[in-house]
């Protein structure tokens, strides 16, 4: 072994430990992301989502329970359906309208309820909840979210404690909850989760690690050093190029 090798190893090891999300995605990963049934609009994002190196960074197992957590438009529930294959299962959590919501407020289940529906996807579960109530599956091997926990932030009087401790619960031992979102500048204000739909990762993982989970890894995936992060996600400069983090979190293989 060369002094060269050890030496990139002992920096890797102190910038936080070797490239995990650099792992091949397994076979049936790649079959997921690759399925025909996938609309042609959701492979047009692909190049900048990465699918198949954030489900083998997160660790997707077939047969696997996993929780999505506000699944939109559904771009991951199709890939994490085909994933887990028929002997997983795969629960939607689809926020339910605030009861002030004006009539034309576009349905948030809809898509996840119209995918549930077809018959390539029989695996899936759509459960439509009061985010402020959360009320998961038990036993569950990964809780998956992107570009929504800043949104979570925004909920009337939302206890982010209660949040992650529901989840913390529903995980089984030794489970990952996975989070990835647009990133704010460090040491942004509170209100930069409605101002601009980004969230600073310090403070995500502040409150995830106080309801008792470990954090396993912090990929550099989805970052985008051209994002200045003070534009809003939607302005058209930078929609779709947003520096993202990844951040995965594990409860204790220990835990009861």
């Amino acid at each position: 072994m060369s002094h060269r090798f050890v030496a990139f190893v002992a920096v890797l090891l102190a910038l936080g430990g070797l490239p995990i999300a650099a792992r091949p995605a397994p076979a049936f990963v790649i079959a997921a992301v690759n399925d025909a049934g996938r609309p042609d609009s959701d492979r047009q994002r692909d190049a900048d989502r990465k699918p198949a190196a954030m489900l083998a960074f997160a660790g997707v197992k077939q047969g696997s329970t996993v929780v999505e957590l506000v699944p939109g438009e559904g771009y991951y529930t199709r890939i994490l359906s085909k994933a887990i294959g028929p002997l997983g299962h795969l629960y939607a959590i689809a926020p339910a309208p605030r009861p002030d919501s004006p009539a034309s407020t576009p349905d948030r289940t809809a898509a996840a309820k119209v995918i549930a529906s077809q018959p390539g996807y029989l695996n899936v579960s759509v459960l439509v909840q009061i985010v402020q109530k959360l009320e998961l599956p038990e036993h569950v091997d990964l809780v998956w979210t992107t570009q929504n926990y800043h949104d979570v932030h925004n909920a009337r009087n939302i206890d982010m404690r209660r949040f992650n401790q529901s989840i913390y619960n529903a995980l089984k031992p030794g489970g990952i909850y996975l989070i990835s979102d647009h990133a704010a500048a460090p040491g942004s204000p509170d209100n930069v989760t409605s101002t601009l739909h980004r969230i600073d990762p310090e403070e995500v993982k502040k409150e995830v690690l106080a309801a008792g989970f470990e954090l396993e890894a912090d990929s550099g995936l989805l970052k985008s050093p051209r994002d200045p992060h003070t534009e809003p996600v939607f302005d058209p400069s930078i929609r779709g190029k947003t520096d993202q983090f990844v951040l995965k979190f594990r409860k204790p293989a220990k835990a009861k």
